[in-house]
């Protein structure tokens, strides 16, 4: 069930708050919870019912896991595993604290035991649907075997939702986790907002509201900020990335037809449709969890504002690259065995991140590409940058306040160069960092690695022509063209061009200028003209719902 769909907005979401408000306000929290589980299995049961079995053996295997691995909490400093039930926790420590030493190292080779076979096992359900096929592939071409392809169904988010419980069985392993109940973890892996496409959300982020749920009144400023939020990431995906998306879908189709401008758009028509579609997916899912008293974590901060890759993957799908540092990079080693093992692990994580959004070798591609630019950044903000700093330290300060006089001064004047100095510094940063982004995004989207090399040779060596009015077409959303009629544009020679380089340049403004949706939630006066504003905006959604769409991050 898409979000932007008639089904969910008119008649699945209703119910769910009807009923989840409801129960809250009759004090049945465990009834609540249930209700919650039941529309996420439903929400994810429409794409298709084998998709559900799935995920229900995934969950009841997992909770298995966890709890053989919960029954024994660390307690001493021996690494003594005991039962985590309060009542007996007393007389289980004393019992184990007699325990040989032998015993407590079975005791916990047998945790650990449990532990990697959990990861192993999803990982292996991870490779059997995603992967297998990729790898037979790779395989025939290696060998010249010709073993037949099976065309496994993938199943709809299962990278997020294997990844999640993953991080729940290791922090269980950990002892970070206690008992969990049953309906507490199928909600946690379930819960519909973040089921799809993320965020990969941490037990500590929404094991504790479920504890609380039913324990605080109705937040009616949160339940206003999550429609917004709902409504504000609904537009990014149906006005702002569906229609970018309509002009990246024709030009790769028409690949062999294209100019060197019509090239050069494309790659950053789908740098913009990839932000705006996954950016308002995870909007929505948060407003939806506002609505719902729950609080997702934000999963993306004005990415293409970063000024350099580093800090792009601060803002970039924030809780996968959480995943990854935390569950990869830590345990390869990080940055405490010298700076070699630190870049190689590195790299080795961002291989990683492209090998899970997808089987295919342009995928490593783009994970390659990212991860050689941010272990060189790195570099040089480590090992170069600093020493300009250095070289700069005995220059006087240009903090300096002069009271005495109000006349502009020698460091006054170096001030305001200074900052203009770090504006354009940052502004081309920021377009330098957006440029290799977009074209790292090609290997992203093409079918193959020949198919993104041929886009990439087109936008540097293509012919020389103006854009297709093919392309152009693509942009030409009624609304819009109505208004041009209006003004009596449409009979300009370039009248069908008005409407590209204006949704461009408005893509491009709120990308990397405009404040992004959460930002703009906070500043939010709720008034009759921000009303208005926000109906109009939703009526304007909903009429768009007939298009065919569906959100990029499902297939990753």
């Amino acid at each position: 069930m898409l979000f932007n769909s008639y089904i969910f907005v008119f008649l699945f979401f209703p119910i769910c708050l009807l009923g989840y408000y409801g129960l809250l306000h009759a004090h049945r929290t465990a009834a609540t919870k249930v209700f919650l589980i039941a529309m996420s299995f439903w929400f994810y049961g429409w794409f298709n019912v084998s998709y559900l079995l799935i995920m229900v053996g995934s969950i009841g295997a997992n909770y298995l896991f966890h709890r053989m691995l919960s029954n024994r909490v660390d307690r001493t400093r021996t690494g003594v595993s005991v039962p985590a039930d309060d009542e007996r926790l007393a007389q289980r420590e004393e019992a184990f604290s007699n325990l040989e030493a032998g015993e407590v190292s079975g005791l916990a080779f047998r945790r650990k035991a449990v532990m990697i076979m959990a990861v192993v096992l999803n990982l292996g359900v991870l490779f059997y649907f995603k992967y297998f096929d990729f790898f037979l592939s790779t395989m025939n071409s290696l060998f010249g075997t010709s073993a037949a392809l099976r065309h496994i169904l993938l199943p709809l988010g299962i990278s997020f939702f294997t990844f999640q419980q993953i991080s729940f069985i290791v922090d269980t392993y950990r002892g970070e986790v206690r008992n969990c109940s049953l309906a507490d973890y199928a909600l946690f892996v379930s819960f519909f907002p973040q089921l799809i496409a993320g965020p990969i959300v941490n037990h500590s982020e929404m094991l504790p509201q479920f504890a609380r749920m039913g324990k605080e009144n109705v937040k009616w400023q949160q339940i206003a900020e999550g429609m917004g939020l709902f409504i504000l990431g609904l537009a990014k995906k149906v006005l702002i990335a569906d229609t970018f998306g309509s002009g990246v879908d024709y030009g790769y189709a028409h690949v062999e037809l294209m100019g060197r401008s019509d090239a050069v758009l494309i790659i950053v028509f789908y740098a913009l449709q990839l932000y705006f579609d996954f950016s308002g997916y995870c909007d929505m899912a948060r407003g939806i969890g506002k609505m719902l008293g729950i609080e997702i974590p934000v999963n993306f901060d004005s990415p293409y504002q970063a000024v350099n890759i580093v800090d792009f993957w601060k803002r970039w799908h924030i809780t996968l690259n959480r995943f990854f540092t935390k569950y990869v990079y830590i345990p390869l080693g990080g940055n405490r065995k010298g700076q070699a093992r630190m870049y190689f692990n590195l790299f080795a994580v961002f291989m990683l991140s492209g090998l899970w959004h997808g089987a295919g070798w342009n995928y490593l591609v783009w994970g390659a590409m990212h991860g050689a630019m941010y272990v060189l950044t790195r570099f040089w903000l480590r090992n170069i940058k600093p020493r300009f700093g250095r070289r700069n330290a005995g220059m006087p300060s240009q903090q300096t306040v002069v009271r005495d006089t109000q006349m502009p001064t020698a460091e006054s004047e170096h001030g305001w160069i200074s900052q203009i100095g770090r504006g354009i510094v940052t502004c081309v940063s920021r377009i330098l960092l957006f440029v290799y982004v977009a074209v790292a995004w090609v290997y992203f989207r093409a079918e193959n690695i020949a198919q993104a090399n041929r886009m990439l040779a087109t936008a540097v060596s293509g012919t020389v022509q103006k854009v297709s009015s093919e392309l152009a077409e693509c942009f030409r959303v009624d609304e819009f063209w109505y208004v041009i009629k209006v003004l009596h544009l449409d009979n300009m020679a370039y009248s069908r061009y008005i409407l590209m380089w204006v949704i461009l340049a408005a893509g491009l403004y709120l990308a990397l200028i405009g404040r992004n949706a959460a930002q703009r939630m906070e500043k939010m006066k709720y008034r009759t003209g921000s009303t208005v504003v926000f109906a109009v905006l939703a009526l304007w959604c909903v009429l768009t719902f007939s298009k065919v769409s569906t959100f990029l991050y499902f297939n990753f």
